[in-house]
């Protein structure tokens, strides 16, 4: 078969798997951007407030029946589903209802939080507009489900055209794209929520960086690369300025390296960093004008408890207390279980030993990650998926360092611009 059928085959695989957790994949930010979504298909607050509830509550009953069906005390109790299902609803309504009817109704989300913090969730409308036609063709849950698997399955294609621009043998690109899917990548990616796509645009800005610095296509890599930075605002922009500073940041010590060791500056290079920088700039500028929420706003989210508590006089010195005391938690937790620094390792060795300039620019997008997860250093979040960014780096950087055993030896990477346009699936 051609390579653009193993690919589709890759993920026709991966979705039909996904079939088994159709429901129950939800987290608490889940209902902040459905019901933005929903709002954006033209429903009214309480019409929108009440479909969220129905598939937050929905999937919280999923979870409790799931887990009683193998409980070993309990197994043989009536289903929960409909008792969990009526305590989550007055629950939520609980919470929903004194806010609707003392008018905070402003924004596009339902107003389960203080408007301080659900302000952080208006600043983010990327996902839920790319959520919009696929709640309206196919309903709340059928359709976060194919949202999931569209993102997801685009994360895996992306990361078989990166290592196809290198370029890399078919097999080795497929096996990336597979990487992509059996590693948190994937499962992360099927959550509703912006990961999804955050995966899925740092991984189109790395092929951009692929497409101008291996495939002699430094036109569109350039477009493709600003286009990303652009998107990310639109879902997240603290991704978007991190991106763009971790771009500007490895073409400069490339820059510089390549200076040092007598050889010319590649112009490729300082155009990505130059877009880099000129990203995050403007995602500063951008921010700044349209009054989204600050790092003051998202400090004091942090050490507040989402606002539920006063805001801390002196929030910095705190911050930083904490800062040390999550890595260094999060450290021994890695040394407990080392999967995940061993999985960096190896990326890393394979992308700055065998990817080149591209390598370099692939350790810098990874490296988001880090500081998201820097940005936030709460222990407790669900699944680490504010790091899982720097998964990416396995995903491209192990079957870069496998290449010269698939090869049977350690053979040079082609020059720039060659003649075989390894970027096309086929």
């Amino acid at each position: 078969m051609r390579p653009r059928t193993w690919v589709l085959v890759l993920a026709a695989v991966f979705a039909v798997l996904q079939l088994a957790n159709v429901t129950g994949r939800d987290t608490p930010d889940t209902k902040n951007y459905l019901s933005y979504a929903l709002s954006l298909s033209g429903g009214s607050k309480r019409e929108v407030a009440a479909a969220t509830i129905d598939y937050v509550c929905a999937s919280r009953a999923e979870h409790v029946r799931r887990d009683q069906r193998v409980h070993v005390v309990h197994f043989h109790r009536p289903d929960p589903t409909d008792r969990v299902r009526a305590e989550c609803r007055e629950r939520e309504w609980r919470q929903v209802e004194p806010r609707l009817s003392a008018g905070q109704t402003g924004g596009h989300t339902v107003p389960y939080m203080p408007e301080r913090f659900m302000r952080i969730f208006e600043a983010r409308p990327g996902y839920p507009a790319f959520l919009v036609p696929f709640v309206v063709a196919f309903g709340v849950t059928w359709g976060l489900w194919a949202a999931g698997v569209v993102v997801a399955c685009a994360g895996g294609v992306l990361a078989f055209l990166i290592l196809r621009s290198m370029p890399v043998p078919v097999p080795l690109a497929l096996g990336g794209q597979a990487l992509f899917y059996v590693l948190p990548c994937g499962t992360t990616a099927m959550r509703p929520m912006t990961e999804g796509l955050l995966l899925a645009l740092t991984l189109a800005a790395v092929w951009g960086c692929a497409l101008v610095l291996r495939a002699g296509r430094p036109r569109s890599g350039l477009l493709l690369v600003a286009g990303s930075l652009l998107a990310l605002f639109t879902v997240k922009h603290s991704q978007s300025l991190f991106l763009g500073l971790c771009l500007a940041a490895a073409g400069t010590v490339i820059a510089l390296r390549r200076r040092r060791r007598g050889g010319p500056v590649p112009r490729d290079v300082l155009a990505l960093a130059a877009v880099g920088l000129a990203g995050a700039a403007a995602t500063l500028v951008l921010a700044r004008l349209l009054h989204y929420p600050s790092e003051a706003d998202s400090l004091q989210d942090l050490l507040t408890g989402h606002f539920a508590r006063p805001d801390r006089r002196h929030p910095w010195p705190e911050f930083w207390q904490l800062q040390g005391n999550f890595w260094m938690e999060w450290t021994r937790r890695q040394a407990w279980q080392p999967l995940f620094a061993a999985a960096l390792a190896a990326g890393a060795w394979g992308a700055l030993r065998r990817g080149g300039a591209v390598g370099g620019f692939l350790v810098a997008a990874a490296f988001t990650g880090i500081l998201t997860q820097a940005g936030h250093p709460d222990i407790n979040i669900w699944g680490e998926r504010l790091i899982v960014l720097a998964w990416l780096l396995p995903v491209v950087g192990v079957p870069l360092l496998l290449e010269p055993a698939a090869a049977g030896g350690r053979v040079p990477l082609p020059a720039r611009g060659q003649p075989d346009r390894a970027d096309a699936i086929g």
